[in-house]
């Protein structure tokens, strides 16, 4: 099988964690009979310094003419005097409004060989969440405004939400949690907000057509501390954008590292945007010391989701298990006794065990 991936290097740590997971499609192809061809693309960043433009219209094209796209990372304070239309964060939201990808899917596992920050007696079971955060709606892509009234700096940002935004990913999240353990967890702030209101109104009408899905209802502020405290009774999550990003990047951190976690954003198509949920890390560029781990596992996602390449996938998935057993680790990872490797040897060894 051959596909066109539209590859998006980005910035900081981005093109080092690329470069690892290009190897392991690498590896995929050759050893599955498959051919994928690389089209090299800048957003964010990397765009501004070469074009001026976060996301310039020749990248915008090639996302939406490609099977799918792969994103390292975006961002950094070397481009914090940019106006707010041309921060590299707006080249994500650019793409993801275009390709419509409105199911952002991240998985938060943790590997029984790593620690967690949480006392054992706090992990239970174990730890496998799978958050379902609605992507191309809500406050981040509502009206900003920032001005004068009265003498006075006031700033107002609008969450907005349609029945249909609501629907469409809530189908998603339904249909995962049929798959997994039929449990749904709704995550809102009814108590306060309209828009909540009206996810928790849609969610409870979509139920009657579930009837193996058991459907429960928390705040947001609630879900955040019971993450801490009960995180093994949490099994897909279901929420809007804002609260979703915030969720995510903490349940990454009780699963060792948010280095470990990829993320796949879908639409009504296959094609899909993969990129893995931690940030360019400015700090640690060019070190050949992060964790490539989250880019690796995202393409795993992209070829179990937009390429229906299921045995593809568990190759690179049990790759990386296997990687974590055999006791490598990379530095934000580091355990005692543990072999340290860098960046660009930890793509090496996936490799070697796919």
């Amino acid at each position: 099988m051959q596909k066109r991936i539209c590859v998006i290097e980005g910035d900081g740590i981005g093109p080092e964690v690329m470069a690892q997971a290009l190897k392991v499609l690498d590896k995929v192809a050759q050893k599955f009979n498959h051919k994928f061809d690389y089209e090299y693309c800048l957003a964010g960043g990397a765009a501004i310094d070469k074009t001026g433009k976060c996301l310039p219209k020749e990248t915008l094209a090639m996302v939406l003419n490609t099977d799918s796209t792969l994103l390292g990372a975006v961002g950094g304070n070397k481009w914090d005097s940019e106006p707010q239309d041309n921060r590299p964060e707006k080249a994500l939201l650019g793409i993801r409004k275009a390709m419509q990808v409105y199911a952002n899917l991240r998985p938060q596992k943790l590997y029984a060989e790593l620690d967690s920050p949480l006392k054992p007696e706090l992990i239970g079971d174990g730890i496998d969440i799978m958050i379902v955060r609605e992507l191309v709606s809500g406050v981040y892509f509502g009206e900003h405004k920032l001005g004068i009234d009265n003498d006075e700096q006031v700033a107002t940002d609008i969450m907005k939400y349609t029945e249909n935004e609501i629907k469409r990913v809530s189908k998603v999240a339904f249909e995962l949690a049929e798959k997994r353990s039929g449990n749904l967890l709704l995550v809102d702030k009814a108590n306060v907000l309209a828009t909540s209101k009206l996810w928790r109104k849609v969610v409870e009408n979509m139920s009657k057509d579930y009837k193996n899905v058991n459907v429960s209802y928390m705040y947001v502020d609630n879900c955040a501390m019971q993450l801490i405290k009960n995180p093994s009774k949490i099994d897909v999550i279901l929420t809007e954008n804002m609260f979703g990003d915030i969720l995510s990047d903490e349940a990454s951190a009780i699963i060792g590292s948010i280095g470990m976690a990829g993320s796949c954003s879908l639409g009504d198509g296959k094609r899909g945007f993969y990129e893995a949920i931690h940030g360019s890390a400015p700090d640690i560029a060019g070190l050949d010391i992060c964790n490539p781990i989250g880019m690796i596992m995202s393409v795993a996602m992209m070829l179990r989701n937009s390429f229906d390449m299921e045995k593809e996938a568990d190759s690179v998935e049990k790759a990386v298990k296997k990687f974590i057993q055999d006791g490598y680790r990379t530095k934000d990872i580091m355990q005692e006794n543990k072999k340290i490797v860098k960046c660009s040897e930890a793509g090496d060894i996936i490799c070697s065990f796919i």
